[in-house]
């Protein structure tokens, strides 16, 4: 078996808010590059990149260079391939950066075509230490949002029967401490003092102010606050990690395998949170998800899960996958929830199929 072809395709995919219908701006939409990559005996491996941004036309065009390298190859001989893709660059173009976002795509297809030639879905592949896992709901209780579209939004996730959710701090404009607590207070009572209950700051506090605010709302019980600051200041983040009771996770931001080395070992964060897509695809995700478990860290994933469901499944130290809606409208079907677990699917590689409507609809 050898990848004779591959399909390259910008979309935009809106974002709405399917969870709970409260998005912060109507109208909006969010760039991403498709991949088909195709093998001389009929199969098929299907994969999404973004962060492109304005630079998504640069991302389209890396992708493609990169899966021209991939022609004639032999698709089950992933890490060969990895170590092509590294080297038709120079060595030079990575670990950040558009090379990356590229990859991650070539690698998630190339995972996807081993599932259905082996016939197995890929958690299985990875380990498959479990058939279920936890999800939490992301995307709907976002910063831009009223405090009481923020209550309404987190009662309707409760009905629809989530058991884990994330809101945001790092409110706009100036906000006080005391602004910052009230909004996160607001949402606790809205949901109960059962359901686990994230933040995110998305780096928006300098250390001090995440140690002040962070132990202001101790009290209402977070389950973690993610990106408190800047997310190579390592030091920065220790201290506050140290300085809270709260558990602290991060990890989203970082591209690649060798800055996770750094993070876990200045002990940055209690929670690794990993992004397929910038960590390089799902080769070296799982050598990430090792790494924190040999420090005796949980791992969770960053948007994506329909994807990352199988990676999370597969880990030992796997602890949740974050529900964010994002991509989901690309596909026939994607993973049920069942009493705030996603279900694996037992279908060959991914488990995914293209919704052929939606990528017509979507291309930009």
């Amino acid at each position: 078996m050898k990848i004779s072809s591959y399909e390259v395709a910008i979309l935009k995919v809106p974002e709405d808010d399917p969870l709970a219908n409260m998005p912060e701006e109507a109208g909006r939409f969010r760039p991403v590059v498709m991949l088909r990559l195709r093998t001389d005996n009929g199969i098929e491996g299907i994969a999404v990149t973004f962060y492109g941004g304005k630079m998504t036309g640069s991302l389209k065009v890396a992708v493609e260079e990169l899966s021209e390298l991939t022609v004639g190859e032999d698709p089950l001989r992933i890490e060969k391939i990895v170590a092509k893709l590294r080297s038709g660059t120079g060595d030079s173009c990575g670990p950040g950066g558009i090379f990356t976002l590229a990859l991650s795509a070539i690698d998630i297809a190339l995972w996807d075509i081993k599932g259905k030639a082996l016939e197995q879905p890929l958690w299985k592949l990875l380990g498959g230490h479990r058939d279920r896992v936890p999800t939490y709901a992301s995307g709907s209780l976002r910063r831009g949002l009223t405090d009481d579209q923020a209550q309404r939004a987190a009662q309707i996730l409760v009905q629809k029967g989530f058991r884990e959710m994330k809101t945001q701090m790092a409110l706009p404009g100036n906000p006080t401490p005391a602004d910052e607590v009230r909004r996160v207070t607001v949402v606790r009572e809205a949901i109960g003092p059962d359901i686990k209950l994230m933040c995110d700051i998305n780096q928006r506090w300098r250390p001090e102010q995440a140690i002040d605010i962070g132990s202001r709302v101790e009290e209402v019980g977070l389950f973690w606050l993610e990106d408190v600051t800047t997310a190579d200041d390592y030091q920065g983040l220790a201290r506050v990690t140290a300085a809270l009771n709260t558990p602290i996770a991060g990890g989203e931001y970082l591209y690649g395998i060798a800055p996770f080395r750094q993070m876990i070992e200045a002990r940055s964060i209690d929670i690794v949170m990993v992004d397929i897509v910038r960590a390089g695809g799902v080769t070296q995700w799982m050598k990430i998800a090792g790494m924190a478990e040999a420090f005796n860290l949980p791992i969770v994933s960053h948007v994506m899960p329909e994807i990352l469901v199988h990676l999370v499944a597969a880990c030992p130290n796997g602890l949740t996958v974050e529900y964010m809606p994002w991509m989901l409208a690309l596909y026939e079907e994607t993973p049920v929830i069942d009493n705030g677990d996603l279900i694996l699917p037992t279908t060959p590689g991914l488990g995914l199929k293209f919704d052929e409507k939606a990528i017509a609809a979507f291309r930009a």
